[in-house]
């Protein structure tokens, strides 16, 4: 025979860290300017209950350029977002993710001269 398990009720389902909407908006356009850019090839999407963590690849085989990660447990201490590089040092963390995502948008600006 069949079990058919319950639905967790409202009080025990755990939180999960996830991007919000406006995030995940800012996130896939920085993504898509990269993209044309020619920076980057491909992205993964990890959601665990106390991490969120957008990684993005040059190439599909290697390991993530860059990974920016949302932790809700830290956002009242050192902020929420972190960007981490390559080799897994701390490149910038904020509260605020436009804060964080500057190195990224600093390498898309160019100079444009007549």
């Amino acid at each position: 025979m069949s079990v058919i398990a319950p639905f967790p009720a409202q009080g025990n389902r755990r939180p999960v860290a996830t991007f919000d909407r406006m995030e995940w908006t800012r996130i896939l356009d920085l993504y898509g300017r990269m993209v044309a850019a020619g920076h980057w090839k491909d992205y993964a999407l990890r959601i665990d209950p106390d991490v969120a963590v957008f990684a993005a690849y040059r190439r599909h085989t290697e390991r993530p350029e860059v990974r920016i990660e949302k932790r809700p447990a830290l956002r009242l201490k050192q902020g929420a977002f972190s960007l981490v590089g390559e080799h897994g040092q701390l490149l910038k963390r904020g509260h605020d993710l436009g804060g964080v995502l500057a190195p990224l948008e600093r390498r898309l600006m160019r100079l444009v001269g007549p």
